[in-house]
């Protein structure tokens, strides 16, 4: 690094620029060094591994659509059900294993009265997946 100039005689005050090429140099030999060590610091070790034996992996939970219209009417997989069905099918689905997840689809005029009640019948029968489903695409 260079504080100075060569010839005093021309300029007087001290030159502040910092002579870059040394470390320019210096850079391009480590890398030199570098591309040419690298390949010898990956060692590659030959194994034989041993063969697993898997369980078979547990089937997924079927997921049933629940569905509500403006008006209150509770289809299961778009099946219309009565007044009386929809507990019996919950308690069905809370039996089996692994239980199913509800997939809970109301439409935006049903009362909220309806939903909260799909919902407090499925967590009594002890059910515990549920999930809401809407629609992503957005009005204009």
């Amino acid at each position: 690094m260079a504080f100075g100039a060569f010839n005093h005689h021309r300029q007087r005050e001290a030159m502040a620029d910092i002579n870059v090429t040394p470390m320019v140099d210096v850079m391009l030999v480590l890398l030199v060094i570098f591309i040419i060590s690298a390949p010898m610091f990956t060692n590659t070790v030959q194994l034989e591994l041993p063969k697993a034996q898997a369980k078979a992996v547990p089937q997924e939970a079927q997921a049933v659509s629940l569905s509500i219209d403006a008006g209150g009417t509770v289809y299961w997989n778009n099946d219309a059900l009565k007044p009386g069905e929809l507990e019996e099918r919950l308690a069905g689905a809370a039996g089996l294993s692994p239980q199913p997840e509800l997939q809970l689809r109301a439409d935006k005029d049903t009362r909220y009265e309806v939903v909260a009640q799909v919902m407090a019948a499925a967590q009594s029968r002890g059910l515990t997946r549920l999930g809401f489903v809407t629609d992503p695409k957005e009005e204009k």
